[in-house]
């Protein structure tokens, strides 16, 4: 028993400094420009093509998402939901929602931190800062985008296919939600360019104003190039490694910006200027 509860301390205490660890690696001190929010936009390419890879280690695996395949006491869900909910309620607990950068997918009944307050940036306004757009992004990623990444089959590991979800939907979420950062910075350097179309609601016209289409495809171009350098199968038994052969297909991370994580970006930014002005 006592070993048990030096192991869970343990375990509660390294994912406490991880989270702080991730939250500081963004925010640290500096002030926000839109700069260092592209920065921060860059290196979560990186992380989100990681776990692409990870996840498509892995079949479909269907079973994972049944609502009556596993039966948990007290608990209503398949098992991603168990697992997904629980993690994000131990998560809640080591302070990992205390970073403005973080949303979680079940906000509902969290847990309060148990963890020291730590001084994050105030730079969002409060109103806005409270958009989470993670329903939306859930049923994208089940039903949309998971279908085009991962085999279909069956190969028994299902707690690992959830964990790997996991792992994914948070670098998703995190990306999309950044769009807040996003909003705020280009907010305050143009307010008098915003401020008219958010009192008049005018949603085209804040998407449009927010729109950069030669930056989109610069984005989408890299982040296809960053999955033909990670993905790449190397093998110490040839001298040119077959550059063909790809962990995760580079096209399809591409369209994966393209259809949903840079639309869902722009609807973050959208639905925060909205509330900028509250």
């Amino acid at each position: 028993m006592v070993f048990r509860f030096g192991m869970s301390v343990l375990l509660f205490v390294m994912i406490s400094v991880e989270i702080c660890r991730m939250a500081k690696s963004e925010t640290g001190n500096h002030e926000y420009t839109l700069s260092s929010v592209r920065e921060a936009l860059v290196r979560q390419e990186d992380t989100i093509i990681f776990n692409l890879i990870e996840r498509v280690k892995f079949p479909i695996n269907s079973r994972t998402y049944h609502q009556n395949y596993a039966s948990f006491p007290a608990f209503h869900g398949s098992l991603v939901d168990f697992v997904v909910k629980n993690t994000e309620a131990i998560q809640a607990k080591a302070g990992r929602y205390q970073s403005p950068e973080e949303n979680p997918f079940f906000p509902e009944n969290l847990p309060p931190s148990l963890m020291p307050h730590y001084p994050f940036s105030k730079i969002l306004h409060p109103e806005a800062a409270l958009v989470n757009i993670n329903k939306s992004i859930w049923k994208v990623y089940f039903d949309e985008m998971l279908p085009l990444f991962v085999a279909s089959g069956d190969d028994g590991n299902y707690a690992q296919t959830a964990a790997s979800d996991l792992s994914l939907l948070q670098a998703i979420s995190r990306r999309i939600h950044y769009g807040k950062f996003v909003a705020e910075v280009k907010f305050r350097e143009s307010p008098h360019d915003y401020e008219p179309l958010i009192r008049a609601r005018d949603t085209e016209g804040l998407m449009k104003l927010l729109t950069f289409a030669s930056v989109e495809e610069m984005v989408k171009k890299r982040v296809e190039k960053k999955a033909m350098v990670f993905g790449q199968e190397v093998s110490l038994e040839r001298d040119d490694d077959d550059k063909g052969n790809y962990k995760v297909d580079p096209s399809l991370v591409s369209r994966l910006y393209d259809k949903w994580v840079i639309p869902l970006t722009k609807e973050v930014e959208v639905e925060y200027l909205l509330r900028r002005l509250d």
